[in-house]
């Protein structure tokens, strides 16, 4: 199918970040945490996939990637500074937990009949390199963007005199620097000597391109939630 690849990246936007949501409906913070470990982890395996698209190469998990910005985003906005450390620090913690779990399969002798042992670990074989890197970039990017989000938050508040307004500025002001911040440094430290710098430049510049589309695309997804929280305050209980 034409623009297969350009169709589903869009669609993920919505599904993703929609997903989000839900989960908060559904769970209140506890929606969110459980979504930030779904992304994180999932995020980190989806990337070591290479697509073409828009003209250009890049590999996937930046999307799913981008919905663990809302996810601090939401706790921030809701919950305060220390729920959206929580997450990050709970992010680290899955990332941790699953490249030890994931490299423990490799200790197990197959059974002569198995079939499955050998692209598994081709799958994952790069997983310690690319979930550090991972880890790494996650902690830089995501600090910054809470301690951003609330720097901007205050500022606009004093300017304003209100803690309401400004939700857009502080959401993208934030997101849109962690962002560049995560793809260089992940990008770097997971791909170097891996693809040729040719393709490294275009997955930056591509990724860094979808992080822009994604981080404006996420603000009426925050507006939800906390539109949401507002009409439904059992959610901040939960």
């Amino acid at each position: 199918m034409p623009f297969q690849n350009e169709i589903i990246l869009i669609a993920s936007i919505f599904v993703f970040f929609g997903a989000l949501v839900l989960f908060f409906r559904l769970f209140g913070r506890s929606g969110i945490f459980a979504w930030t470990v779904i992304c994180t982890i999932a995020a980190n395996i989806e990337v070591l996939i290479l697509v073409h698209a828009f003209g250009m190469d890049t590999t996937l998990g930046n999307v799913l990637f981008a919905s663990s910005f809302l996810a601090t985003d939401i706790m921030s906005e809701l919950f305060g500074k220390k729920d959206a450390n929580r997450c990050v620090k709970l992010g680290i913690a899955a990332n941790i937990a699953f490249i030890f779990i994931s490299q423990s399969w490799f200790l197990y002798v197959p059974a002569p009949d198995d079939t499955m042992a050998e692209p598994i670990r081709t799958v994952f074989q790069n997983t310690p390199r690319v979930m550090l890197s991972s880890l790494i970039a996650y902690a830089l990017c995501e600090i910054y963007d809470v301690w951003a989000y609330h720097f901007l938050w205050d500022w606009t508040a004093r300017k304003s005199g209100s803690r309401k307004r400004f939700l857009w500025l502080r959401n993208n002001g934030s997101t849109l620097v962690s962002q560049l911040i995560n793809v260089v440094a992940f990008n770097l430290l997971a791909f170097w000597g891996v693809y040729p710098a040719s393709v490294i430049v275009q997955i930056l510049v591509f990724g860094y391109a979808i992080f822009i589309v994604t981080s404006l695309a996420d603000t009426p997804f925050l507006y939800l939630a906390r539109r949401l929280a507002e009409t439904h305050p059992e959610l901040q209980e939960k």
